[in-house]
C-alpha cells in the first residue's frame, strides 16, 4: 500500500515567495474591504507600535494558500480544509515573504495531508507560524 498521496509524503516541502508592495497592500484592502488605516495611512500608522503601514495578516497567510494551491502538488487538486495561524511579526511594503509548507502526516485512505506552515521575511524573521490540513486528489 502506498504511503503517499499524489506523490506527497512526510517531509515533502513547497515554497512560494512574493515581494510586497504598498500597491499590493492597497489592493488587498480593496478586495477584502479591510480598509483599516494601519495598512495604508502613513500618518496614522506612525502613531502605532509599527511606525509605518503594515500588510494585513491575511495577506501573509495568502502566501501559504499560494504555496499549497500552486506549488505543493501542481498536477493535483488541493483543497484547503483547515489552517491555524500565529502572527509573530509585521510585514511591510519592501519586504519579501516566503511561505514554506512541510508535510507532517499523510492519511492515504482519506487523501488528507497535514502540514507545518511558516511565512518568513527576507531576513529570516518568522512572521506567521501554524499548521494546515488539505485534501489532495488527482485531477479528473
Amino acid at each position: 500500500m502506498a504511503d503517499n498521496v499524489q506523490g506527497l509524503e512526510v517531509g515533502s516541502v513547497a515554497t512560494f515567495s512574493k515581494a510586497v508592495t504598498q500597491a499590493d497592500i492597497d489592493s488587498f484592502a480593496q478586495v477584502t474591504g479591510d480598509t483599516n488605516p494601519l495598512h495604508s495611512n502613513a500618518e496614522y500608522a506612525a502613531r502605532t507600535r509599527f511606525k509605518a503601514p503594515i500588510a494585513h495578516g491575511m495577506f501573509g497567510a495568502g502566501a501559504i494558500s499560494a504555496a499549497l494551491g500552486t506549488k505543493l502538488a501542481p498536477n493535483s487538486v488541493v483543497i484547503y480544509l483547515a489552517q491555524n495561524l500565529r502572527f509573530r511579526a509585521p510585514v511591510m511594503a519592501g519586504d519579501t515573504i516566503t511561505a514554506t509548507v512541510t508535510v507532517t502526516a499523510v492519511d492515504v485512505e482519506r487523501s488528507r495531508v497535514s502540514l507545518e506552515t511558516k511565512v518568513s521575511k527576507q531576513d529570516g524573521t518568522d512572521v506567521i507560524l501554524g499548521d494546515a490540513q488539505v485534501m489532495v486528489e488527482a485531477l479528473g
